[in-house]
């Protein structure tokens, strides 16, 4: 699975989009997303990669990590292409393949950049219609970092802990972040995924 052209240095955070093949759907149920995002725990911590901010959307999704070593990216989006993949042949005998063979990656470097990044990442449900404020979605990490409810795959970034002293602080000043940039507009039309047809087309 290669990358689009883009330096990949070490300890700099990433923004990866993942997207499903010809945009097809990448997930059928709630179980497929809770066995890709046990994919992305341990193919994370294998791959040394601190993952901040995802999303789960219907026929992509949306990674914000930090590797410790160089080609983090290179090393961590084919395992969980393969143990996703795993997955759904166990599950439903699917073999064909779900994710495009190239991902999108951007260096984020810039404190403001970066939970810009986070934001835009955590609302993306919300723009989709998805759901009507990002803590409504289950599938993202706004509850982890903004409500503080527990998740494991979830890494505090520095630039997010800059944010308060304590876990509370820093909860509240990023929640603020999504206030100010109205979080709680609901939109106007929602979307569903489809399903995991080759033939399925996601609209979210």
């Amino acid at each position: 699975m290669p990358r689009l052209a883009c330096p990949e240095e070490p300890r700099v955070a990433l923004h990866v989009v993942q997207r499903g093949r010809a945009r097809s759907a990448c997930f059928s149920c709630a179980g497929d997303r809770a066995a890709y995002l046990e994919a992305l725990r341990e193919c994370a911590a294998r791959a040394g990669c601190a993952v901040h901010a995802y999303a789960l959307m219907g026929n992509h999704v949306h990674l914000l990590f930090t590797a410790v070593r160089e080609a983090g990216a290179a090393r961590l989006m084919p395992a969980i292409a393969a143990s996703y993949a795993r997955h759904l042949a166990a599950a439903y005998g699917h073999e064909d393949p779900v994710w495009e063979e190239a991902y999108d990656a951007s260096p984020v470097h810039a404190r403001r950049h970066l939970l810009a990044c986070m934001r835009y990442i955590e609302e993306n449900p919300v723009r989709a219609g998805l759901a009507a404020r990002p803590g409504a979605y289950p599938w993202s990490s706004y509850r982890a970092n903004a409500l503080g409810e527990d998740d494991a795959l979830v890494t505090p970034h520095p630039h997010y802990c800059s944010l308060g002293r304590s876990p509370d602080e820093r909860r509240a000043a990023y929640a603020a972040l999504f206030v100010r940039a109205g979080e709680g507009i609901t939109p106007v039309s929602r979307r569903r995924s489809g399903s995991l047809s080759p033939r399925a087309r996601s609209r979210s």
